[in-house]
């Protein structure tokens, strides 16, 4: 479809009928985007994912791989009564949106601090977030979930398992006001000194431009840092079957056959936005070949965007 895109235009591919309408438009924007800015997360994020849809409140979420296993427990809030309530983990796009910001700001800086405010404000614009209504007040949510909840990454490698368990942040995202206005985010905030470690040593390079143009679609969000984290380090061609693919993707769609469809839909919004991978679609799963990352690696096209 890209190559379609650089010699018949947007226009052209729609009349062709080659894809989905929302796919066409993510790959020709995606294109035609000038913006270079590159982002970061951290690789066990790329493996293990949080939630797509809201959980109960008291609920944790693990997801389980051959090589990496995510548990996020749920923090609880103090009331004025004295009673405790429980915030739940964070989960959707918007929280995946705050993470990368977090993380990439973090590696940039190459400081533990990272701003917030009018920042991450503008960063949320920039990527495609209205500042205002329901969309701030669903990031305030989001950032409560990011600041209470807690982590555990269990990672084999090499035949040894290294455990990790940590808060993303030691000081929160936002305050609580003390008039009807609701929290605002603070100037900054500061990762855990553990959570930031593990950033600095496995960070997996993204662009920013990417995930712009997918940003309402967490599992495509999901398969994009994915594959930006598998795609470049394979030496030869690589399967995966679906009841793989499942257990780290699909946890909480139970039937596979859902999970398959919802899937490829998906991994299409995600290459989109990621031209240079080399992906088969099989009737047993995937097979990943050799690509080169997805920094680097993009020819911008302003033609397509008109």
């Amino acid at each position: 479809m890209h190559d379609l895109l650089e010699t018949q235009g947007k226009q052209g591919v729609l009349k062709l009928d080659v894809a989905e309408r929302r796919v066409v438009d993510a790959a020709a924007d995606y294109l035609s985007d000038e913006d270079g800015s590159i982002g970061f997360i951290y690789s066990g994020w790329a493996q293990a994912a949080l939630p797509h849809k809201r959980l109960d409140d008291d609920q944790p979420w693990q997801v389980r791989t051959d090589k990496v296993s995510l548990l996020v427990e749920p923090g609880r809030k103090t009331l004025p009564d004295g009673s405790l309530r429980w915030i739940g983990v964070p989960y959707g796009s918007r929280a995946r949106l705050i993470m990368l910001y977090l993380q990439s700001e973090a590696l940039r800086t190459q400081s533990r601090e990272v701003e917030l405010g009018k920042s991450l404000r503008a960063w949320l614009k920039k990527m495609g977030i209205a500042p205002g209504g329901k969309s701030i007040s669903d990031v305030r949510e989001q950032a409560e979930r990011i600041t209470r909840c807690r982590l555990t990454f269990e990672v084999q490698q090499a035949g040894r398992s290294a455990l990790v368990q940590q808060l993303i942040v030691d000081k929160a995202l936002f305050e609580e006001s003390e008039d009807s206005s609701g929290s605002q985010f603070l100037e900054r905030t500061k990762l855990s000194e553990t959570f930031f470690e593990q950033l600095r040593r496995h960070p997996v390079p993204i662009e920013e431009a990417a995930i712009r143009h997918i940003n309402r679609h967490s599992m495509a969000l999901d398969l994009y840092c994915w594959l930006a984290y598998r795609l470049h380090v394979l030496a030869a061609p690589t399967p995966i079957s679906w009841r793989a693919l499942h257990s780290q993707f699909g946890t909480g769609i139970q039937r596979l056959d859902h999970f398959r469809a919802t899937f490829q839909e998906q991994l299409q919004l995600a290459t989109a936005v990621y031209p240079a991978a080399n992906i088969e679609v099989r009737p047993n799963g995937l097979v990943l070949n050799p690509s080169a990352p997805p920094v680097g690696a993009r020819k911008t096209i302003v033609s397509l965007a008109r």
